[in-house]
């Protein structure tokens, strides 16, 4: 599975009706009233691009933000504007108590045909810390709905260590997501952004020892029931692994549109102005978005290469890594190095081991 023939668009949706305290997105509260005007620039974006020659996407993903809370047949139309291959997947991030039949048949009209439940928790009381205010038995209604809709996979986002969870916790949502059968779930450690409610309250701050412990038994229960970890935090069915994710963790080409958006091509990385408003009026005014830019050197890109290859189940090439160092966080297959549990959970200290260049 590689991405290095597909091109990934990305679609940011900056608007949610409430901020979580963990969330440093560029996401807005308070920017309900801009919602038609900024999805008409990301159209306006987007026609600018593809008639300068942007290929067309193997992958759409539109997140935010809360994609579900704008207007659904604005949201449809913007998806439609990006010129896509046959067969092309299309994501739709969507919060559980905005997902019903109608909404889910506009996007599906529009080529969605990936749903990306945010769940965190099946547990309510853990939602609560996590400031997330969606009903944990929407969550069934909503996975009702997809089936109904006939869009045919969807991906369940769970969050680990919050303060209060107990291994209870933990295991009862793991194993009534899985009742659920998605194809694929994606299960995220909790983590202290800067700026956000959550750094400034460290009674709230997760404990390692328990995350480590928390992604042990995430690990366990999805594979024991067939989801496969492809990705460090991803598990799947094989044959419903995220493409769109891929793009990125192949170090693919990627173009970004609406505020915040980051894009890629060729060692290039570029990201748009931070915040709807100005955005929006860039490009109503015709003027580029673009706020800044970077170009990587060959080693930079090479390690970043590795660094993320390092994350997938495929791992990286023996020559890269001394893995006979690295007893019991890597393992042989083959010709490459690839992370065991015990390494995923180190994932980041073991790619400081890595060769560039040899």
């Amino acid at each position: 599975m590689t991405a290095s023939s597909d091109f990934g668009v990305y679609i940011h949706v900056p608007f949610c009706a409430h901020r979580c305290g963990y969330c440093a997105f560029a996401t807005w509260t308070d920017r309900g009233h801009l919602e038609a005007r900024y999805l008409r620039a990301v159209r306006s974006e987007i026609e600018q691009v593809a008639a300068r020659g942007m290929p067309p996407a193997t992958s759409i993903f539109v997140g935010g933000g809360t994609p579900s809370l704008v207007d659904p047949s604005d949201l449809a139309a913007t998806i439609a504007a990006v010129p896509v291959l046959p067969g092309a997947e299309v994501t739709v991030e969507c919060n559980p108590d905005d997902v019903d039949l109608a909404l889910l048949e506009t996007l599906a009209g529009a080529g969605v045909n990936r749903i990306s439940l945010g769940v965190q928790s099946m547990s309510s009381h853990v939602l609560s810390v996590l400031d997330r205010r969606h009903d944990p038995a929407n969550v069934v209604r909503a996975v009702t709905a997809i089936s109904e809709s006939g869009i045919p996979t969807f991906n369940i986002d769970l969050i680990y260590g919050a303060a209060g969870e107990t291994a209870s916790d933990w295991e009862r949502t793991v194993r009534s997501v899985l009742e659920l059968e998605p194809p694929h779930v994606s299960a995220y450690g909790l983590t202290v952004e800067p700026g956000t409610p959550l750094a400034e309250s460290p009674e709230l701050h997760p404990d390692d020892d328990v995350l480590a412990d928390r992604y042990e038994v995430v690990d366990e229960l999805l594979s024991g029931a067939g989801r496969q970890n492809y990705e460090v935090s991803n598990w799947a069915i094989p044959g419903h692994e995220c493409r769109h994710n891929l793009v990125y963790w192949h170090q693919g080409d990627y173009r970004g549109f609406g505020c915040a958006a980051h894009s890629h091509r060729s060692g290039r990385r570029w990201w748009n102005v931070r915040t709807p408003d100005r955005y929006t009026a860039l490009v109503e005014a015709g003027d580029s978005a673009e706020a800044a830019g970077e170009d990587l050197d060959d080693a930079t890109r090479e390690f970043e290469r590795l660094e993320l290859a390092l994350r997938l189940r495929t791992g990286v090439p023996i020559e890269t890594l001394d893995g006979d160092s690295l007893a019991g966080l890597v393992e042989r297959v083959g010709d490459a190095w690839v992370l065991t549990r015990r390494g995923r959970l180190m994932a980041n200290e073991v790619s400081t081991r890595l060769r560039v260049g040899r």
